[in-house]
Formats: structure tokens, sequence, C-alpha cells
């Protein structure tokens, strides 16, 4: 007889989401490695998210702290790898990243980009070659360099290619980007510090450390197992999702793993054994996290913390989550920043936000408001809600 597989509730999933994600004032972190160890990978396709995030869940949220860990020890790295998003990773983990999907990746970039150069500038693959080169000679002769630099320094970077021929929003941008982003895909060169704030999205370059080489099949069981430690338990299809792998290269990874077959609310799903018992009640508590943070794009099924009827005001048409409103490992409304730096909030349920919720929320919104200072940001995906709560006239 097969043996009965353990339920987990979705109250179970939740109390330990926002334990794990440290949601709570007596979870937060001391340092942001901590941050980064316990999401195993925090989105950084908006430069400010990765700070955000951070800011979130440290007991004393600092700019000086992220840039530390970033810039200094590069305890943290910064890496296109998971469904071709750039994310920034714990340096432990960058190797086994790097060969469970950062490769694939690169590969694909390399191949797009020599598509690209052969229609449209007659360029081989010598050429991108001896062009990428010429790049690394200049980052190995200045140390450190901005693209704008860069190109100075190779011309063959200022050649310019057409990025959507004959649409209303074509643009002749330089080689420069494309370049630097293969190089950067496959671990040769890295982003260093911003040219400007922690809200710039324009980096220094300079040569990057290699990584270990894995076995392609022993890092993706790595990686599954850190997920499952990050965001189990999981379905089949969370996973296959926020790595980017094929369905088999999923099922090969898990099998790999300790996890253990169990039922959750969506179906079948995947459970560390030390996940199967349901966790401590948490303390309840509120929190604001950014566009694109890695909670809510953590899981393809998201039903267990966010009301379906919800998704349309806090999702972009192409399903990237914009600043959300968390109540007890659930999401139940969105905020926004406005040009005056104010950060107001929306709830989009009244359901068990009574006064203690609403204190807590204040509470956040204040710390979150003491964090941005004087700097103004929006995100670069802008959804319903967040657009709406722009707007100063907002009711």
């Amino acid at each position: 007889m097969t043996p009965k597989r353990p339920k987990i509730t979705d109250e179970h999933r939740r109390g330990r989401l926002t334990v794990h994600h440290r949601l709570t004032p007596a979870t937060r972190a001391a340092t942001p490695e901590h941050v980064a160890d316990a999401l195993l990978a925090l989105h950084a396709t908006d430069a400010t998210t990765v700070h955000l995030s951070l800011a979130a869940r440290l007991t004393t949220p600092s700019v000086a702290e992220a840039e530390r860990a970033l810039y200094t020890d590069r305890t943290l790295v910064r890496m296109l790898c998971m469904r071709r998003t750039m994310f920034v990773v714990p340096r432990a983990l960058a190797p086994v990243i790097d060969a469970s999907t950062a490769r694939t990746v690169a590969a694909r970039e390399r191949q797009s980009l020599l598509k690209v150069l052969a229609a449209q500038l007659g360029h081989d693959a010598r050429w991108l070659s001896a062009t990428e080169q010429d790049v690394l000679a200049a980052l190995e002769e200045h140390g450190e360099a901005s693209a704008a630099q860069l190109a100075d320094a190779v011309p063959q970077l200022r050649e310019r290619i057409v990025v959507a021929p004959g649409k209303p929003y074509e643009a002749r941008p330089r080689l420069t980007s494309r370049v630097l982003s293969v190089l950067a895909a496959e671990g040769r060169i890295r982003r260093g510090r911003p040219l400007g704030t922690w809200l710039s999205s324009q980096f220094r370059w300079t040569i990057a450390e290699p990584h270990p080489e894995l076995p392609a099949d022993q890092a993706r069981a790595e990686l599954a197992t850190a997920y499952l430690t990050a965001f189990g338990p999981a379905t089949t299809e969370d996973l296959r999702w926020w790595t980017g792998w094929t369905l088999t290269d999923t099922r090969k990874a898990l099998a790999r793993t300790h996890a253990v077959d169990v039922d959750l609310t969506c179906g079948a799903g995947h459970a560390l054994p030390a996940h199967l018992d349901a966790p401590t009640a948490p303390e309840p508590a509120a929190a604001l996290l950014p566009a694109l943070d890695p909670t809510p794009m953590g899981w393809r099924h998201r039903d267990w913390y966010l009301d379906p009827a919800h998704r349309p005001e806090l999702f972009d048409p192409y399903g990237n989550v914009g600043p959300t409103l968390w109540w007890n490992g659930r999401i139940v409304g969105g905020w926004a920043q406005r040009p005056d730096g104010e950060i107001v909030t929306h709830l989009l349920t009244d359901a068990g936000i009574g006064h203690d919720a609403r204190q807590a929320i204040a509470t956040e919104t204040a710390r979150l408001t003491a964090f941005f200072g004087d700097a103004r940001t929006r995100p670069s995906f802008r959804t319903p809600l967040e657009q709406r709560l722009t707007a100063q006239d907002d009711a």
C-alpha cells in the first residue's frame, strides 16, 4: 500500500514564509548576507529592488551596508541567471547558479548576439572574439571602467544596430551594452559600483573572478535543494518556473534532493523533511516589499498568499509584480512613493485587517520613509495600483 502523503496547509506555508523570509521584526537580519542566504536570490532587474528588499528585512536598514556586501567585500554577486533575469546571490552559491542556469543563459545570449552581428553588420564569431579581447585588455589596463569609457577605448563597440525595426519604439543603440552583457553573462566581467547613487542602474565594469566549475546535474540538484530550503514546500511547476529549466531537468533535480512528496492545496508538492512540522505561529507582522521582490516572485502558484482577484492590480501584463503590502503572510494591498517622497498604501481587502494591522502598516511605512530619505524612485515595470497611487491627487 502506498503511504499517504503528508498534507501541508496554506496556513502552514504562510507561517513558514513569514519566518524564513524574515518578514517579522523578531526575524529581521543583522546583515545583507543573512537576508540573501534566506531568500536565495534577490531580484536585481531594478537596481533599487536589491536595496529595498534588504531594507524590509534588516534590523537596521543601511545603503552603506548593502554597498559593503555588493562592492567592497563582494559577498553578494550580481548575475544574469534564472529565467534570463538579473539577480544578486550569495557568493558561495554563485558557482551552483552558474553551472545550473547561467551557462545556458549565456550561451543563448552569445548566439543571439552573433545572429544580430551577422545579419546587420556582417561580423562573425572571430570579430566578436577579437572585440571581447580588446574589452578585457582595456579593463586589465584601467582596472575599472564605465560602458562609455570602454566604448572610447574599443572603437568596435561604437557600431550601431537596429532594435525593433519598423516599430514605434525602434532604436539604434551602440553594440556596447550587448557585448558587455554577454561577457558578464559568461562570468568574464562583472558590474562594480554604480556611476551614481544606489538608485542608478548604470555600473562600472571590471574583470570577474572565475567561478569553480561544477557538473550541471550536480549543480541543478544543489539549486533545487536551496530553492526548497528558501521557498518550500513547493510544486514541481514552481521550481521549473523559478529556474527556467525544462520539465525533465526539474524532475531529475528534485529526484536528487532529500525532498518528500506532500499534498498542497494546489496539488502535489515537495517539502524537505524539516518542513513537515507546522511552524510555531509567527507574531502578526506587516511588510512593504518592493516591485519584483523575491517573496511574491518565488512561486508559480500564488493563490495561497495572493487572492487571484487582486492580481490585475498588482502585476503588469508581463507578470512583473509591483510594490506589495503584506499582513501575516498574505498580500493585502500595495504601496507607492509619490514624487514628493510620501509613501502611500492601499488595502485591497479588509479581511483580517484590524487596528493592530493598521498600526503595523503605519510603522512599516514610517520605517520605509526614513530609509528613502531624500531619494526618489519608481519601478521600471508600472502596475495599475502603483500608477494610481503615484498620482498626487489620488484619494
